[in-house]
């Protein structure tokens, strides 16, 4: 038995903050932005709606096209680092939404590397044969915890939801091939939120401190980002007898375009094979490659069959790659 995506889905922020309204802000320029990132926008969601919102926008475009219905999932993965709150479980609120009350399901936090650890697992409860189908999702409203006065890490976030539905095929042709999943707890130092959790719970020193936006050492994580996620591709091509002249499309997270590149160029890639969407909407974390996803499928860039890589790298480290044969 094989998981394969059967439904893809996503939505962004109708507000968009450009990298022109950026340089009222902070010393920075289009320029200077463009260069380093590749990114020349990104969207933000309105300061009442939580990440929730955009999960269940996502899986209602799923909903549209498909002959499942919410009351037909049976397990609901959300690999987000920006919940609505605690508890409980942005996932429970999103089963509401949806009306999806034969599932369970729970929130995943792997950072940017999020989804590929998401569908990673789903695909393993599809697998085993205990379940039919898993409703994946990657949302994260970046908004919520970035200081817009620190022009490192202003500049690379935005806001996005992206989902993938994934059903159970005895075509073994066809789905999720194989995945490979690391993590490293040295990245501690170098991204992180300090303020929130049980180490430095909200108090009015944490927030004055700005404990509870995101830091990040981009130069380490950039240096780090481009190994992991080339390593673990080339480990899962070599293991699966593929080269990059094997693969159709490479969706990478879209963090930086220079990463990308990087990546892109180390995997012997054309510019052909990799999805890029980053200068429409940043780095919106677990949320980048189910919206490239949904984005590319409805340009209609993939064809039934086509191989496809997966890869990404977030805070812990976490990285990892996912390998499948798109059956849509």
């Amino acid at each position: 038995m094989r998981a394969i995506i059967t439904g893809v889905g996503h939505f962004s922020p109708e507000k968009k903050l450009t990298n022109h309204e950026l340089e009222k802000m902070v010393d920075t320029s289009d320029e200077w932005i463009t260069i380093r990132t590749g990114i020349k926008e990104r969207a933000v969601l309105d300061k009442e709606k939580g990440t929730s919102y955009m999960a269940v926008e996502a899986a209602r475009m799923i909903f549209k096209h498909s002959r499942v219905l919410p009351e037909d999932i049976e397990l609901i993965i959300l690999a987000t680092i920006t919940p609505d709150m605690t508890v409980p479980s942005a996932a429970a609120i999103v089963q509401k939404e949806l009306g999806a009350n034969r599932s369970w399901g729970f929130d995943l936090n792997g950072g940017c590397t999020g989804f590929i650890y998401a569908i990673a697992t789903a695909s393993q409860f599809i697998e085993t044969g205990r379940y039919k189908n898993a409703l994946v999702i990657g949302a994260d409203k970046m908004s919520s915890i970035i200081n817009y006065e620190d022009r490192n890490t202003c500049v690379i976030f935005g806001d996005a939801a992206g989902a993938v539905l994934l059903e159970r095929s005895e075509d073994n042709d066809l789905g999720i091939v194989d995945f490979d999943l690391h993590m490293d707890g040295i990245g501690v130092e170098y991204l992180n939120v300090l303020g929130g959790g049980s180490l430095h719970p909200a108090t009015a020193e944490t927030v004055r401190k700005r404990m509870h936006y995101v830091y990040q050492d981009g130069k380490t994580v950039f240096k780090y980002a481009v190994k992991g996620m080339t390593n673990v591709s080339e480990a899962l091509l070599k293991r699966n007898g593929l080269t990059g002249n094997d693969l159709h499309h490479l969706i990478p997270h879209q963090a930086n375009y220079r990463i990308i590149d990087a990546v892109a160029k180390k995997l012997g890639l054309t510019s052909e094979q990799v999805v890029i969407n980053i200068e429409k909407y940043g780095n919106t974390t677990a949320a980048t490659i189910p919206l490239a996803m949904s984005e590319a499928h409805q340009m209609h860039r993939f064809q039934k069959n086509d191989w496809m890589l997966l890869t990404a790298f977030g805070a812990g480290f976490t990285w990892g790659s996912v390998l499948l044969k798109w059956a849509i």
